[in-house]
């Protein structure tokens, strides 16, 4: 069932969240990324509501082919061009793939090719850029405006189709989930895994591919623009473009351990990864950089190592501790952890058809130091991103922000589903390990 609370915030982003993609992005527009200055004036009469619509970039048919091509690429890279990058590359795990179990007992199949999707994407955008100059590298800024309106009406359409699919042609109907209210079924979604044929997953497709594959493609196109306005690229955008690099290639390299987080073993597909993957992220995640195409900064040497250290130390943490649990969990605890044998909590929990289940969930390692310290790890990162930009305006900073909101939230989510599965076990856990994210505080 769902409560007002949970209706009242679905009601909320499905009516206000893309207006705040839009007000960001018209504000750098129109307002050198101010994002008091747009309220000013029209508090003050200065400006209307229609004269910031009637100079917002519409819809152009240069942009909707842009957007056209760009996924239709995606689609063949993701669909139609098998995994090889597993072959060559040592430690990677690519090609076929299984899924977690899903509520029905699925073992879905994947095609892990996004680290090959990636590379033949960039190696393309490279060799455009200086040898074929087919397209300017700063295509994604000189129309990025025209592009938000094309990335929304994907996000919507496919949503919507997601919805309609749901109720007439379900992939499998065991796997949907229909709570009978109509704006909470279309945000949280109604098929656990909706697919086309064998192949086409729009659960993995529209989490990696198109929005992250362009993550760093959007960065490249912000330097270029620096680089045409100013003469130069500034070290705040180089350290933007290598650290949100890092993380997504980190992305890719782990795709098939990717199968077994909460957005692809819990989610189902709605609006939230829809229209979320399609604009929230392509649009809100790249927001440093397009700040520093406006405002371009110039970071003092000891300023930017420490910045680089802060990101690279987040980024290790994420990852250590995401390799800690995932060494535990494949070898049922029989490894070492920091040099000692793990540490852990026997649990237990009975299935729908009242099988009993155990597992364990580890105390030591940094999984004894909190609960969710890989948040902790991805939120260093994010603050070194926003750190890039200075402290002369509070839009750069969205990303932290939204980050802590976002990270909490699962963090009390997950802990309720646990609490749920696992009861008085999970309580001895807590016991044992006392803090979310930060050690000694929170």
């Amino acid at each position: 069932e769902v409560d007002w609370f949970s209706l009242a915030s679905i009601l909320f982003l499905l009516m206000f969240a893309p207006l705040i993609v839009y007000y960001f992005i018209m504000s750098c527009d129109q307002y050198q990324c101010s994002l008091i200055d747009p309220v000013i004036d029209l508090l003050t009469g200065n400006k209307h509501l229609s004269d910031i619509w009637n100079k917002t970039p519409t819809l152009t048919y240069r942009a909707a082919g842009i957007y056209t091509v760009w996924v239709a690429f995606q689609v063949v890279l993701y669909v139609c061009v098998p995994d090889f990058c597993h072959k060559f590359l040592p430690g990677y795990v690519g090609g076929v793939q299984e899924g977690a179990v899903t509520p029905a007992g699925v073992v879905n199949k994947y095609e892990i090719n996004g680290l090959q999707a990636w590379i033949i994407t960039h190696v393309l955008w490279f060799a455009n850029a200086y040898y074929f100059h087919c397209f300017s590298p700063t295509i994604i800024f000189d129309n990025w405006i025209p592009l938000l309106w094309c990335a929304n009406i994907l996000g919507y359409a496919v949503s919507t189709f997601a919805m309609v699919k749901g109720y007439f042609f379900p992939t499998n109907a065991k796997d949907c989930k229909f709570t009978g209210n109509f704006f909470y079924d279309y945000m949280m979604g109604i098929e656990f895994n909706p697919r086309i044929g064998k192949w086409f997953d729009f659960k993995l497709f529209f989490n990696g591919r198109p929005g992250i594959v362009a993550w760093t493609l959007i960065n490249l196109s912000y330097a270029a623009k620096q680089q045409e306005l100013y003469g130069q690229v500034t070290n705040s955008m180089i350290l933007v473009n290598v650290l949100q690099g890092i993380y997504v290639l980190d992305f890719f390299w782990n795709e098939a351990w990717y199968l077994k987080t909460i957005d692809i073993c819990h989610d189902h597909f709605g609006w939230y990864l829809g229209w979320g993957d399609c604009v929230w992220l392509p649009y809100l995640y790249t927001l440093q950089g397009l700040y520093l195409v406006y405002h371009p900064v110039q970071l003092g040497t000891a300023n930017a190592i420490g910045i680089l250290m802060l990101g690279l130390i987040g980024y290790y943490i994420f990852r250590m501790t995401n390799h800690q649990k995932d060494l535990f969990r494949r070898t049922n605890g029989n490894c070492k952890i920091w040099g000692k044998k793990p540490e852990y909590i026997e649990c237990s929990y009975m299935s729908v058809d009242g099988t009993k289940y155990y597992s364990k969930l580890m105390t030591s390692g940094f999984w004894g130091w909190a609960r969710h310290f890989n948040y902790t790890g991805d939120l260093m990162g994010s603050l070194a991103y926003c750190l890039t930009c200075g402290f002369d305006h509070i839009l750069p900073y969205f990303y932290i922000v939204y980050m802590t909101i976002l990270l909490t939230h699962r963090c009390i989510r997950d802990e309720h589903r646990c609490f749920s599965k696992y009861g008085k076990d999970w309580k001895r856990y807590t016991s044992a390990v006392p803090y979310r994210l930060i050690p000694g505080i929170f």
